[in-house]
């Protein structure tokens, strides 16, 4: 069994998933959105986003974190404060030894829905057909979802089930 944090990154809602691969099957274990309070000074939310990391990683043990590449966009301000999220994940995982592969969000659409220019909501809706979940997942534990997902699927991880 490989296990597989995905990370979608921000200073106000960040996306966090784990999944595990085995055989040809992949397993929602768990997810969720960290909603981090506005009201909260830039270094806190930061801080937050680290705590919360650590804590999928501590009760997890993932091998492996998987995010996003930083996109462009117009908002430059937005592009920072998701650096610096990013970062804040990044740490806590070499902190604790877990390796970080990045994709193009591009690359991770493309991988789990077969459109490079998918939407928020088909990307939720994939994720829930994939993982075979109750419900549609929050559009930022989807993301988080599909990251994993994406570096499950482009190293074509087959475990051999016992």
């Amino acid at each position: 069994m490989l296990r597989v944090l995905g990370v979608d990154p921000g200073t106000l809602r960040l996306g966090i998933g784990i999944l595990d691969a085995e055989g040809s099957r992949y397993e929602a274990v768990a997810y969720e959105t960290v909603r981090i309070s506005k009201k909260l000074e830039l270094p806190k939310r930061i801080q937050r986003v680290h705590e919360a990391v650590l804590d999928f990683i501590r009760r997890y043990q993932p091998a492996v974190m998987a995010l996003e590449n930083v996109f462009f966009g117009k908002d430059v301000r937005a592009l920072v404060k998701m650096g610096e999220a990013r970062a804040s994940a990044i740490l806590a995982a070499e902190e604790s030894g877990v390796p970080v592969v990045e994709y193009p969000p591009a690359r991770v659409k493309q991988a789990v829905s077969g459109n490079g220019r998918a939407s928020k909501i088909q990307i939720q809706q994939m994720m829930k057909h994939l993982l075979r979940l109750k419900e549609l997942p929050p559009p930022d534990s989807a993301d988080a979802l599909a990251v994993a997902l994406c570096h499950l699927q482009t190293n074509r991880v087959r475990i051999p089930v016992r």
